[in-house]
């Protein structure tokens, strides 16, 4: 696991995602969960469709409950479909934005960067940029 929690900082350090930090309120703790492949539905011995879970690698997690407690909830998470399709329509293209790369572009104001900080057993690291487990980061997206 920590050869997992190791190359994931490093991706997100040369990607200059994240930053290291001194000291923050706000840290939480990551954990490293099982990532499951998406494969269809198979027969059990029952004849029943199930989903296999076969692990096809990890992925690190950052616990933000305690900064999503106190953090300001949007009313309106995902607009509504009447008024997503008054905007396009007459519109020739639709363009799906990479989700990683999208939450990546929106910067987090630097008095605000501590907030989104986080511990692994190296040292304590803080977003540069919003991170997806935030509660109001979809809709900000």
């Amino acid at each position: 696991m920590m050869e997992v929690v190791k190359a994931g900082i490093l991706k997100l350090l040369d990607a200059g995602v994240i930053y290291p930090i001194t000291d923050s309120k706000w840290v939480a703790p990551i954990h490293v969960v099982p990532k499951n492949t998406r494969i269809p539905l198979v027969n059990n011995k029952d004849d029943e469709l199930i989903p296999p879970h076969i692990l096809s690698g990890w992925r690190i997690c950052v616990n933000y409950r305690k900064l999503n407690l106190s953090t300001y909830k949007d009313h309106f998470p995902l607009p509504f479909m009447d008024q997503m399709l008054v905007c396009l329509v007459g519109k020739s293209f639709y363009f799906f934005l990479n989700g990683y790369s999208g939450y990546n572009q929106i910067v987090i104001i630097p008095e605000d960067q501590e907030k989104p900080t986080f511990t692994c057993p190296f040292v304590k690291y803080a977003y540069r940029s919003m991170p997806f487990d935030l509660c109001n980061a979809p809709t900000t997206f």
